[in-house]
């Protein structure tokens, strides 16, 4: 019998309301069931948010540094667990162990840094126009936040969120991925074992249309933070706009590569197999797009047609694979739902292409690295996210039309060139819409002390990661101190 997990509410385990559980299984072997898990609905979310809610008065009045304190400590937990969260992260989402291993690091970089932020909660003084007074302000919590996450990193980006959110002395309902809630559950139990209060954190387990929407809509969640599909998020844009909430959107990207004539072709290759194959292609950064300059394309092309087929796709558990499975059957289906779309639109399709069903691919998702040549601006396989192993060649004559070509795309996220011409490297800074460029690196690669987020419908805006995560999670006061001992007028013609 699979082993059972509970939704974590109001300082207790506990099922939820319905009774009803889901399973989670291995991508690379679907008989295994990793765990069950509660599939719970509004009534489980309002008990939730009223457990966030009461347990804010509290909350908002430790001292920041306290609060950072205990992250500090759950990081060092994590540290002592990481081999172990990272195995199971990869039975349940798939990605091989050198990049779980990678993301339980960044959540270990993440609560680090949280807890040096609890001191850090810096705001601003000003002089006053007025003798005898004194402006100030000051980083004041918001209430209780909503969290909802994805699957692709289930430790990093759950991180992101609730660890800013809690040292800005905010409470937290936290709604993780279905594919991923064993490692949501852990880092839940790791935050209480660090000494988190009963109430402070909640994890409701289930179905985004169950559970996610029951967030968005609570009258007493005062802000939203999601990162998944650029679909939901305009969904929960209204919604929770509707309510005037404060609201996080991390959505989708269509990332692009560029590879200039003078670039370093060895160095570009290996960027472009991480960008695009890591995380099987299912990261918001991945390098769905290579841009090549003509004078390149086609000895580029032919390199990088041998590395892939040098690629080992397997069980993620195997440290000799380079490439885990696709997170599910569905996810699977739109993957070569869009290899078909571009073999049909006229794009060449040079390797991949097909879903791997024997031997041991035989019980999971896998997908083979697929790449397209010939592949023009209007083509769906350009413009729309894929979110697999799935990489579209362009070519084109210069630097002033790899930008254009760039740019030409409803995202963006992540950037990336490569090249020797530091005017070319300068003014792709400048030039790249996108929130993100790499220079001579390749389109993925945060780091968790630097913002995170993109540009046109990539988001609304919002960072993760860095400083700017933590004025998300609180607002400003400003206090006047008068100490002249008469009326003084502001914005009043005093001149």
């Amino acid at each position: 019998m699979a082993e059972k997990f509970m939704n974590y509410i109001d300082g207790r385990w506990c099922p939820a309301d319905s009774g009803e559980w889901f399973e989670n299984r291995n991508p690379a072997d679907w008989d295994e069931i990793v765990g069950l898990f509660p599939k719970s609905g509004k009534s489980d979310v309002d008990r939730a948010v009223k457990a966030a809610h009461d347990a804010y008065k509290e909350w908002r009045l430790v001292p920041a540094p306290e609060r950072g304190a205990m992250l500090k400590k759950a990081g060092d937990i994590m540290v002592e667990r990481k081999d172990e969260l990272a195995k199971n992260m990869t039975r349940e989402m798939g990605k091989v162990l050198a990049e779980t291993l990678g993301d339980v690091q960044e959540g270990i970089d993440t609560f680090y840094y949280a807890a040096v932020e609890g001191r850090r909660l810096f705001s601003h003084t000003a002089p006053s126009e007025l003798r005898d007074k004194m402006n100030l302000s000051f980083r004041m919590p918001i209430g209780v936040a909503g969290l909802i996450t994805p699957w692709n990193f289930p430790m990093a980006i759950p991180c992101w969120k609730t660890l800013p959110a809690l040292v800005c002395g905010n409470t937290v309902v936290f709604k993780p991925a279905s594919d991923t809630p064993l490692t949501a559950t852990t880092m839940v139990e790791i935050l209480l074992d660090a000494g988190i209060p009963p109430g402070v954190i909640n994890i409701v387990h289930g179905g985004g249309g169950a559970v996610g929407t029951s967030i968005v809509d609570h009258p007493d969640i005062s802000l939203i933070s999601f990162t998944g599909s650029s679909l939901v998020g305009k969904e929960i844009n209204s919604r929770a706009g509707a309510q005037l909430k404060r609201i996080s959107l991390e959505l989708g990207g269509k990332n692009a590569q560029i590879v200039m004539d003078d670039g370093d072709l060895e160095l570009a290759l290996e960027g472009v197999l991480w960008g695009a194959f890591g995380t099987t292609g299912q990261r918001c950064t991945a390098t769905s797009r290579l841009i090549l300059h003509e004078a390149i394309h086609d000895r580029f092309v032919d390199m990088l047609l041998k590395a892939v087929d040098n690629l080992r796709v397997g069980n993620g558990l195997d440290t000799s694979n380079n490439v885990g499975p696709v997170v599910n059957q569905g996810q699977v289906e739109t993957v070569h739902g869009y290899v078909e779309i571009g073999k049909s639109e006229g794009a060449d399709m040079i390797c991949g292409g097909r879903q791997l069903t024997d031997g041991d691919h035989a019980k999971g998702w896998f997908y083979a690295p697929t790449v397209f040549t010939g592949v023009t601006q209007e083509m769906r396989i350009f413009q729309e996210e894929i979110f697999g192993p799935v990489l579209s060649v362009v070519k084109v004559k210069d630097f002033d039309e790899a930008v254009t070509v760039h740019n030409d795309c409803i995202y963006g996220l992540s950037s990336s060139i490569y090249t020797r011409n530091v005017n070319h490297a300068m003014r792709a800074v400048r030039d790249l819409e996108a929130g993100i460029t790499y220079i001579n690196g390749p389109t993925i690669g945060a780091e968790c002390h630097m913002p995170f987020g993109g540009v046109k419908q990539t988001g609304n805006g919002h960072r993760e990661g860095g400083w700017p995560v933590y004025e998300f999670y609180s607002e400003i006061k400003t206090v006047y101190i008068d100490y002249s001992g008469k009326l003084q007028r502001a914005q009043i013609d005093n001149y």
